[in-house]
């Protein structure tokens, strides 16, 4: 099993320590291609390094684009109000070309 860090902003990050977001979405690119059922995710607050939750993968949810990977989950396990909501949060950090170069991955998780 492998330890992985991620950071992220505070409203995300507050939604996984109560338990509302499960599911983190990301690009599947070489450091998350790392990523495997069972590892444990070491999340971070951007804005307050002090703050950290630790959660345990379990599952791996594979898909062309961000899109994709919305419409086929319930938005609600992104922290999200719909996928429309999402598309718009998320397409400010990743363009189309960079979805479909990589592909792109939800990182389902249990907090531990």
């Amino acid at each position: 099993m492998n330890i992985h860090q991620l950071q992220l902003a505070t409203v995300p990050f507050d939604a996984i320590t109560s338990g509302v977001k499960t599911i983190e979405s990301r690009l599947y690119d070489e450091k998350r291609q790392t990523i495997q059922l069972g590892d444990t995710i070491i999340f971070t607050n951007r804005e307050n390094t002090n703050q950290t939750i630790s959660v345990k993968v379990i599952g791996l949810l594979r898909y062309e684009t961000f899109h994709d990977l919305f419409a086929h989950n319930n938005p609600a396990k992104f922290g999200g109000e719909s996928v429309e909501w999402l598309e718009n949060q998320i397409n400010e950090f990743y363009s189309i070309d960079d979805q479909k170069q990589d592909g792109v991955i939800g990182i389902e998780f249990e907090l531990v």
